[in-house]
């Protein structure tokens, strides 16, 4: 099987009969790829960037969650593809469970592949592969252009990094300014 197209990694993490999150399907993208940002209190808080690709969501832990400061350069540990249908999930992942906590979707819209190879707009799949690509995020909370950029092929370790456009932000406190959900307008500590 294509792995672009594989959640066996997803299922086998999960026991679909005590958590609430979405079994792992694969599914038709939309045709505005979307992206979302969810935080996540499990044994340490992080923050799950989601990225809409070729029928899966492309999955990256943010330990320090995404910046709108150039200057902040923030890790991304590449994880497992996620279901489409996982981008807006927003619940408590039950104890004993693979990421036992509380999620909540704290930023999520669509974005656009800006990646450019040899003046042509390269595929997303391929660049990822590749370890660097360019996108422009329309969320609720972020927008303008972001880099990530594969530093350790072993590992899966990136940088997120927001590029400097009119929307970047030299104090960079969206995380605290911005704490809730962009769904459901809750704060992490009120998911149930």
């Amino acid at each position: 099987m294509n792995r672009k197209y594989d959640l066996s990694a997803y299922n086998e993490k999960r026991d679909f009969t005590k958590t609430s999150e979405p079994p792992g399907t694969t599914g038709r993208s939309s045709e505005r790829l979307r992206f979302s940002f969810q935080k996540h209190a499990a044994s340490t808080l992080h923050y799950d960037f989601r990225l809409e690709v070729d029928g899966v969501l492309k999955s990256w832990a943010v330990p320090k969650g995404p910046s709108t400061n150039p200057q902040d350069k923030r890790l991304a540990i590449r994880t497992e593809d996620h279901p489409l249908n996982y981008i807006d999930f927003e619940g408590v992942i039950p104890e004993g469970s693979y990421g036992a906590g509380k999620v909540l979707v704290w930023d999520i819209g669509t974005y656009d592949n800006i990646t450019i190879k040899s003046g042509q707009l390269e595929d997303l799949n391929a660049a990822i592969k590749k370890g660097h690509f360019l996108i422009e995020l329309h969320g609720k909370k972020l927008n303008g252009s972001y880099a990530m950029t594969r530093m350790n092929d072993e590992e899966e370790q990136w940088l997120l990094v927001k590029m400097a456009d009119e929307n970047a932000q030299s104090q960079g406190r969206i995380l605290e300014e911005q704490p809730q959900s962009a769904i459901s307008g809750k704060l992490i500590e009120e998911m149930k």
